[in-house]
């Protein structure tokens, strides 16, 4: 296993649940309908604020965003911070709780092609193990005014 990127990221809860308050705000349109849902269960098990997961999920996306980018070295950004899918990178939890990243199809294929990691062909019934497999860890936790998360990207 290689470490191919590490991203960390801290969120102030307050001030993110400042801005999902906000009239007309977006934010909530960077998270898929699964995390927004998961992360109103888990408000609703642990009688806390909705806002402290989803400060969480956002501090990974962040993460995930900076893995990423560590991970591309000289490689050229396939996205801006103004065209990011933030909605594509999802952090999910298991069955268990344990968090996860998931991308939506397109942004995987980004990541494969961004990193020039050559994925076999679907129809190609060989197997080849010396294909690399893209595999993302992450960690979250919130405490107090603080949420956080580190996401590492390896093969």
């Amino acid at each position: 296993m290689t470490v191919l990127g590490l991203g960390h990221d801290v969120v102030d809860v307050a001030a993110f649940a400042e801005q999902l308050a906000e009239p007309g705000s977006r934010m909530r349109r960077l998270f898929s309908p699964r995390e927004l849902r998961q992360a109103s269960l888990r408000a609703q098990t642990k009688h806390d604020d909705e806002s402290a997961h989803l400060a969480a999920r956002w501090a990974g996306k962040e993460a995930v965003l900076k893995a990423w980018s560590e991970a591309l070295a000289d490689r050229p950004n396939p996205y801006t911070i103004d065209d990011f899918p933030w909605s594509g990178i999802e952090i999910l939890d298991d069955s268990r709780g344990r968090p996860h990243v998931t991308l939506r199809s397109d942004v995987d294929v980004r990541l494969i092609e961004s990193l020039g990691v050559d994925r076999p062909d679907p129809s190609d019934h060989a197997v080849r193990t010396d294909r690399p497999a893209l595999i993302w860890h992450i960690s979250l936790s919130h405490d107090g005014p603080v949420a956080s998360a580190v996401a590492l990207l390896t093969d």
